[in-house]
């Protein structure tokens, strides 16, 4: 089968026309559809998430299973015995491993997974389209989860602040203004993405870090030491902060040092009950499928690349399937 190969750190993605086949020893395999791209891909490739080569790359996958049809996987696989996995919290797991992170994924024509309870039916979503969802989408679904009830009980004097207007903020966006009546405003430093916060909800953009006024919320979608500070600036007291990003800033934390009482936190990708609410709402609010560029599987390190660059308005997603398999994801 077909497939796009991590071969080790700082080397681009390689097609392999003849992968070896994935079997159903233990689990079962998936025809797959469509495999998002996402920034954790640029991780693997860099070295550092420690991803042993050679593995296929894909996370954001949707497919067809033999029982279920057209699925997206859920892909934070836990141990199943102990206490987090009992809690339904498997992508915290200490012997998690995560598909196209750790362990092969979705940048193929075929996958295994371990269990059918990692499948969630799309019912009627485009398989597609939806793909960002299984973890942009789905982290930036638990990022705003963690905010909902502060936001709830302030109602329309709420006010939130989402920091990196990048795909998962966009997500944050139209979550926080689907399930909230807060004020929402968006921090980036690009033109073009204050633009498209505004597009997609956001009340308002600012450009400068120190611009974007007071927050009962802030959720960080980059987290470096400049946005970690800003964000203890800006949240108010009682406020909540969110680190979701991976460029790894830290700040000091103790009494006096942030708000009274404002409580900081990070957010890991989401839960796979989670996973089922967030298709739930996209099937009754269409806009959280937002349009994506869809590019053959042949073209993943282009797309790879034109994600380092920034050359991109929304998501990436690659088409995976045969001609079979997409009628079959198609037929809903």
């Amino acid at each position: 089968m077909k497939a796009a190969v991590f071969t080790g750190p700082h080397r681009p993605v390689e097609i392999m026309a003849d992968h070896p086949e994935p079997t159903a020893a233990d689990g079962l395999v998936l025809e797959v559809t469509a495999c998002g791209v996402c920034r954790s891909d640029l991780h693997v490739l860099d070295g550092e998430f420690g991803a042993e080569a050679p593995m296929i790359l894909g996370h954001e996958v949707t497919g067809v299973d033999a029982e279920l049809g057209p699925v997206m996987v859920y892909a934070p696989w836990g141990c199943r015995s102990c206490r987090h996995c009992d809690d339904g919290d498997e992508m915290i797991c200490g012997s998690a491993t995560e598909a196209g992170l750790f362990t092969d994924g979705g940048y193929a024509e075929r996958m295994w997974v371990p269990d059918r309870r990692y499948l969630a039916p799309l019912d009627g979503l485009d398989p597609v389209a939806s793909a960002p969802l299984a973890c942009g989408g789905l982290t930036a679904y638990r990022a705003v989860l963690h905010t909902v009830a502060r936001l709830r009980a302030l109602g329309s004097r709420g006010r939130a602040v989402v920091i990196g207007a990048g795909g998962l903020g966009q997500y944050a966006i139209r979550y926080l203004r689907l399930l909230t009546d807060a004020h929402v405003t968006a921090l980036d430093l690009s033109p073009e993405k204050q633009a498209t916060a505004l597009a997609v909800g956001a009340h308002a953009a600012a450009g400068q870090l120190d611009t974007a006024g007071s927050g009962d919320v802030v959720i960080d979608f980059i987290a470096a030491d400049a946005t970690l500070a800003t964000a203890a600036t800006i949240v108010g007291k009682q406020g909540v902060v969110v680190a979701v990003g991976l460029a790894g800033g830290r700040i000091p934390f103790g009494f006096g040092a942030v708000p009274h009482e404002a409580a900081f936190l990070s957010s890991v990708w989401g839960r796979r009950d989670q996973l089922d609410e967030l298709l739930d709402l996209a099937r009754r609010e269409p806009s959280i499928v937002a349009e994506v560029e869809v590019l053959p599987l042949d073209r993943v390190a282009e797309a790879h690349q034109r994600l380092r660059d920034g050359d991109l308005r929304g998501r990436i997603v690659i088409d995976c399937a045969s001609g079979a398999t997409r009628d079959a994801a198609t037929t809903l």
